[in-house]
């Protein structure tokens, strides 16, 4: 059974605070949807830069947007892995804005799966290891964790989603999520993919906090500013089987509220800074829209007039307005135009 050592700090203590109180004035704030959708399309870009980055992936940030832009249709492994890595955390935002997400082992296969496709065996992808595996110094060369043999990583990781579940309630969202991106670390469960498994796994957990403007931050970027801390928190060295009684989350618990505190006071910089303008503003006819196409798919003329009060040329110019933003696109012609979200929304 998993049964994490970790003692509740001074400093750990005041970065869960110092969290709570930003997310509390975040939420209480409001801001304009066009603006809240370019800041998770860029948070996405970073996220997958970052994440990947970490990883070694040499492409810059201008080229990561670059990419996910136009989607070339020959593609090298560095521009698939951002790729495959933004398309899986854009599926989690959008699920995580109409439900909760369940947290298990399916999930997180599934995730791998999805930031592994084309580029792993599919005996590989989405499926726990087989073999063992080994982490190495790419500085030095050599070998430093030794991580637990293939024949035990079902039962860790059970015990791991198992400890996350039955602790949801009881133990505070941020810490139960580092404990879980820690542990799933030293877990190594997959040939290839763990990092960045881990952190869109983690990010489902941080959900929970309640932030409602949780698709604006990118803690991976945190991370990335720094990648030998990074790997020096989360990691461990040595074998496993040495170290399970050694091991201590605290240290790794301070450092990973630390980026939270530290990517949302990013976040609650730039929204505090923008100014909501007549043009950018959406007012609740528009937002009528854009909550009926969520909930059917699409709208059209039709479905809107029976939702609001509005002569049909006003009504024409609200779907313009949404189109002209870049919110939605038109389909379709004549009697049969209706209207859809564009891809920056979804």
């Amino acid at each position: 059974m998993f049964t994490p050592k970790y003692t509740i700090t001074h400093p750990l203590l005041e970065n869960i605070k110092r969290t709570y109180a930003i997310v509390q004035e975040l939420n209480q704030r409001r801001f304009s949807e066009l603006v809240l959708f370019e800041l998770q399309k860029n948070a996405e870009a970073v996220s997958a830069y970052a994440s990947t980055s970490i990883e070694g992936n040499p492409l810059p940030l201008t080229d990561v947007k670059r990419v996910l832009k136009n989607r070339p249709e020959n593609i090298r492994q560095s521009e698939r892995e951002v790729i495959n890595y933004n398309e899986v955390l854009k599926d989690i935002n959008q699920r995580l804005a109409r439900e909760h997400i369940a947290f298990s082992l399916d999930l997180i296969l599934s995730i791998q799966k999805g930031i592994t496709q084309k580029l792993l065996p599919a005996s590989q992808s989405g499926k726990l290891r087989l073999e063992s595996v080994f982490v190495n110094d790419p500085r030095q060369g050599v070998t430093i964790y030794w991580p637990p043999d293939a024949n035990d990583v079902p039962a860790l990781m059970k015990d791991l989603i198992q400890f996350v579940q039955t602790h949801q309630d009881g133990v505070d969202p941020l810490i139960l999520a580092g404990l879980f991106h820690k542990q799933m670390v030293i877990i190594h469960p997959f040939m290839d993919g763990n990092g960045r498994t881990t952190r869109l796994a983690t990010k489902v957990l941080l959900a929970a906090m309640g932030l409602n403007t949780f698709n604006l931050f990118s803690f991976e970027n945190y991370y990335n500013q720094n990648v030998t801390r990074y790997f020096e928190k989360v990691g461990v060295r040595g074998n496993y089987y040495d170290l399970l009684s050694q091991i201590d989350f605290t240290d790794w618990l301070e450092y990973f509220t630390e980026g939270i505190v530290d990517e949302l006071l990013r976040v609650k910089k730039i929204l505090v800074e923008l100014k909501v303008s007549p043009q950018t503003e959406l007012q609740a006819h528009h937002q009528k829209i854009l909550a009926a196409i969520r909930q059917k798919g699409n709208i059209a003329d039709r479905d809107y007039a029976a939702l609001v009060k509005r002569a049909k040329a006003t009504r024409r110019l609200d779907f313009n307005k949404l189109i002209e933003l870049g919110l939605i696109v038109r389909k379709g012609k004549g009697k049969n135009t209706y209207y859809e979200l564009s891809d920056k929304t979804q």
